[in-house]
């Protein structure tokens, strides 16, 4: 059989000599390769219809594969706000949609969930095949195929969210239609379920343990605070402060007010000592008065009458009579006949008041003094009083502020954990912010894997003889043509003939 190709020969006459090794690389253009191949036919006829013969029988044991849809409405929930374990910093920030439909999709996608979805259909259902070992096998080989399930179903699970649409879209393959809508339907209840376990921990019991401890510390800190009470005499700290402030005010004002009386009375008994001493003690109260020649006026006038009824008016005697009344009354009225009477003395009515008015302002001096001399010593004791308050206040004010924080603790962590117990009831009764637009219904028609198996096994086809047929052409010796020849050996050509395989 003929074979084309050029070898070198050596200059000798009448003899052909065999092939040998190349001295150098053999070079090749790109008008070399259609020949190269075209002696390689048979081999990669071959490969391609051994390969095609694969693909085919490949492809056509493929079984149509049904896709079940559903989709999702998330919302932002009670989940997503922020509620800090202890103060209010932060409270109330939310995260934006598109933060919140990540949250959802990894939950949906997460191993853990693939897994509460295997138990809760069963090996059984999702593979039959493996019914039998998963039976009769140890826990270890359980979890091993229950894993194998689960990671087969994540394959075959699609997740899909579009930037600022709150809907997420998912699917699952299967070859069965209504295992299909099935394990998504079953996917979404678990879904649901886990969802909370994964976004509302259980943390009513934490905010009740924490309580419990800032209890114990609470009556820790009320027994610190009743024996500092005791101890020091004291009922109610501040309104004993309070009140003692409000009694030195009071003593103060008093004492303001005696020793201003003490120097208003102290003048006055001052000024009424001085006029007591210019006044007599004792005074003529009053004296009688000399009647003695009125009487013998009146006597000498009696006489005369008598006379007249006996004499005649110009008669000696009563003449001497007349001359004697007349001289009496002349005395009377020149006065020669006044004389004092006899007169009493007694005390001084001015000097007894001033001096009664003098004891008792005396009296009240001494009164106001030794009220005073009281005031000072209330006021002294009422002032070590209240240093000894202001030398207990920082104690009590760091045992009062302990108190107020451990009750301010005590009380946000039983309200927390009420919060968290009645908004962990209401999670499980409800998901507002997640909804079921569309649940998954058992699809119609399958979508069969053949057409492109066929085209991806002719196209691999192709290439795996195209790569056979290079591969042979480098390891076949000899030159595809005489440019060939003359490129690896940079020499002319000048003759080829076809070389015949000895028999």
């Amino acid at each position: 059989m003929a074979s084309q190709g050029v070898f070198p020969v050596r200059p000798a006459a009448g003899a052909t000599a065999p092939p040998q090794a190349w001295p150098t690389r053999p070079k090749y253009a790109l008008a070399d390769i259609p020949a190269m191949l075209w002696r390689e036919r048979r081999l990669m006829l071959t490969v391609f219809v051994a390969v095609m013969v694969l693909g085919t029988a490949f492809a056509l044991s493929l079984a149509p594969v049904y896709a079940a849809h559903s989709s999702l409405l998330a919302r932002l929930g009670q989940e997503y706000v922020y509620q800090p374990r202890a103060g209010e910093a932060g409270q109330g920030a939310v995260p934006d949609n598109d933060h919140v439909l990540q949250s959802e999709s990894e939950i949906l996608g997460s191993d853990a969930l693939k897994l509460r979805l295997v138990r809760h259909i069963g090996v059984a259902r999702l593979a039959p095949g493996l019914a039998g070992a998963y039976a009769a096998g140890a826990e270890d080989q359980r979890q091993r195929i229950e894993a194998r399930l689960a990671e087969s179903v994540g394959r075959a699970l699609k997740i899909e969210t579009a930037t600022g649409d709150p809907v997420i879209r998912v699917s699952y393959q299967n070859r069965d239609p209504q295992l299909a809508a099935q394990v998504l339907n079953a996917l979404l209840e678990e879904f649901l379920v886990y969802r909370r376990t994964v976004l509302l921990a259980p943390s009513a019991l934490a905010f009740e343990g924490q309580r419990k401890a800032f209890q114990q510390r609470l009556d820790q800190a009320d027994a610190a605070y009743q024996d500092f009470l005791s101890n020091n005499r004291i009922g109610d700290f501040e309104a004993e402060k309070t009140s003692l402030s409000q009694l030195a005010a009071q003593l103060e004002q008093q004492q303001y007010v005696t020793q201003s009386s003490i120097e208003e009375k102290g003048g006055r008994l001052a000024a009424i000592e001085g006029e007591l001493a210019a006044l007599p003690p004792e005074v003529g109260l009053y004296h009688d008065a000399d009647v003695t020649a009125s009487a013998k006026l009146a006597d000498l006038k009696v006489q005369r009458e008598g006379l007249l009824a006996r004499y005649r008016p110009e008669a000696r005697p009563v003449a001497d009579l007349d001359a004697q009344i007349a001289k009496l009354e002349a005395a009377i009225a020149a006065g020669r006949t006044q004389s004092r009477g006899p007169e009493r003395t007694g005390l001084n009515p001015v000097y007894q008041t001033f001096e009664t008015e003098r004891l008792q302002l005396g009296a009240e001096v001494a009164a106001l003094k030794e009220t005073a001399a009281v005031l000072d010593d209330q006021m002294r004791r009422l002032t070590e009083r209240r240093l000894r308050l202001a030398e207990l206040e920082p104690r009590y004010q760091s045992l009062n502020r302990d108190r107020d924080v451990l009750q301010s603790s005590v009380r946000d962590f039983a309200m927390k954990a009420e919060q968290s117990q009645a908004s962990q009831q209401i999670a499980a009764a409800t998901n507002d912010d997640i909804r079921i637009v569309e649940r998954a219904a058992v699809p119609a028609r399958g979508r069969s894997l053949r057409g492109p198996v066929l085209l991806l096994s002719l196209l691999f086809a192709a290439v795996s003889a195209l790569c056979a047929g290079l591969a042979r052409t480098h390891l076949r010796p000899g030159l595809p043509s005489s440019a060939s020849a003359a490129r690896t050996f940079d020499l002319p050509v000048l003759g080829s003939a076809a070389l015949k395989q000895p028999a």
